[in-house]
């Protein structure tokens, strides 16, 4: 297990093959097809190609994406969150989704929190970035608690996303 960040309730590690079953689960929420889009994954096959081809590749290109973030009291995995480098921005963007039970504990928060710190104190990144749906207020507002500031609409795929982003205090 590679573990990149631990908080108070959390570890976040990199995702594992043997991981396709969680991604099955997360990315079949009502709440990951609202405001992220269906992926079109069902089976653990494609889970699998998902893990390979996205996840996994986003580790050996930049050194850095989305992770499997479980609870330590239980070792259970509760959701995911990371840093990804989309074409379409200029900075890596912070990216985090929770199965629907672990909402409303402040695991997003804990997890985001520590993200963004580690992108400024380990990468020296002076600007991380985030996108959301317009309608989608609980991101705005954990986004708005951990200091990102709105930057400007951005068109992905046809659709209008929000874009925000947070500067360094170094």
């Amino acid at each position: 297990m590679s573990i990149i960040l631990e908080t108070e309730r959390l570890v976040l590690r990199k995702f594992s093959i043997n991981d396709a079953p969680f991604i099955v689960e997360l990315l079949n929420t009502p709440t990951w097809k609202q405001y992220i889009g269906d992926r079109g994954i069902q089976t653990i096959a494609e889970a699998n190609n998902y893990l390979v081809k996205v996840i996994l590749m986003n580790y050996a290109i930049n050194g850095f994406g989305l992770y499997m973030m479980e609870s330590k009291e239980s070792g259970q995995a509760i959701g995911m969150c990371g840093l990804l480098k989309r074409e379409y921005l200029a900075y890596a963007d912070l990216g985090y989704a929770l199965l629907p039970q672990f909402e409303g504990n402040g695991y997003a928060s804990e997890a985001a929190l520590a993200t963004i710190n580690y992108a400024f104190n380990v990468f020296g990144w002076p600007v991380v970035a985030a996108i959301t749906q317009p309608d989608n207020q609980r991101s705005i507002k954990l986004l708005t608690k951990l200091g990102f500031i709105y930057a400007k609409p951005v068109w992905v795929d046809g659709r209008e996303l929000d874009l925000y982003t947070k500067a360094s205090d170094a």
